[in-house]
């Protein structure tokens, strides 16, 4: 059974002096513990479908539904910036959903520590932003994101302000952290060597508007590799073609 269905979404973003059809009859489904990767160029509408499945916009026409045991469906949303309060320590910008949730005091801060613990960072409680790295900063971001608790993780590019070896090592991470918190998981990237290497499943949009194109399974050999073990593997560079080859064609016909 699907945590997640896009129900036939289409969005068009309206001005004084033109219409946009941003999306034209997005539809796919999600089981729970899945990660699913959109890839696509610029402007095929990725990050409009990531903001409609969080609830930030409105689609013109289509619903996103969830199914889950309560009726408080929580989403995890994790950005290409980390949007760490400068002004507050590490341990007040993790705690700070749980706070928001009027969760115990001590219980927010037991949770901080084990989550930084989780993500390789121990004793940085009090540090603040500005003395962390930008990859540690997106740990501390990946601990916030899941301190909540929430039921689906969406990933908004959020490694392409890294530096690769940052970049590589964060994935791994975010990758056992979801199997080991047993979480469900949409990332959006422009990356294909990335969507591979997280994902169970891929979904490649075309552009103007934005619609499926192609939906790839990840070889079982690689999803069941970390990240960058995949990278590796001797059946990767084939698939990799593969996306590509959809991927030329896609702009070959955009261009035509």
């Amino acid at each position: 059974m699907a945590i997640l269905t896009v129900n036939h979404i289409h969005h068009t973003y309206f001005s004084k002096e033109v219409a946009t059809e941003a999306l034209h009859n997005v539809h796919f489904s999600v089981a729970p513990g899945e990660f699913v990767s959109i890839l696509g160029a610029s402007g095929c509408g990725k990050s409009t479908l990531l903001s409609i499945i969080a609830g930030l916009l409105e689609p013109t026409a289509g619903d996103v539904t969830f199914a889950v045991d309560d009726q408080n469906t929580s989403i995890g949303y994790m950005l290409q910036q980390d949007y760490l309060f400068p002004w507050k320590t590490i341990e007040e910008n993790v705690v700070l959903g749980l706070k928001l949730l009027k969760c115990d005091e001590m219980q927010a801060k037991n949770m901080a520590h084990q989550l930084l613990q989780a993500v390789g960072l121990p004793n940085i409680e009090k540090k603040f932003p500005r003395q962390l790295s930008g990859g540690m900063r997106q740990r501390v971001a990946l601990a916030r994101t899941l301190a909540v608790d929430p039921k689906i993780l969406l990933l908004d590019e959020p490694f392409s302000a890294l530096d690769y070896k940052s970049k590589l090592k964060l994935e791994d991470l975010v990758c056992a952290m979801l199997k080991s918190y047993e979480k469900t998981a949409i990332l959006v990237t422009h990356d294909i060597g990335e969507a591979i290497a997280m994902s169970d499943r891929i979904i490649l949009m075309s552009a103007k508007p934005g619609t499926i194109h192609k939906i790839f399974d990840v070889p079982l050999e690689l999803a069941a590799l970390t990240p960058f073990e995949a990278r590796t593997h001797s059946s990767y560079g084939g698939f990799f073609q593969s996306i590509w080859k959809e991927l030329e064609s896609l702009e070959h016909s955009t261009s035509s």
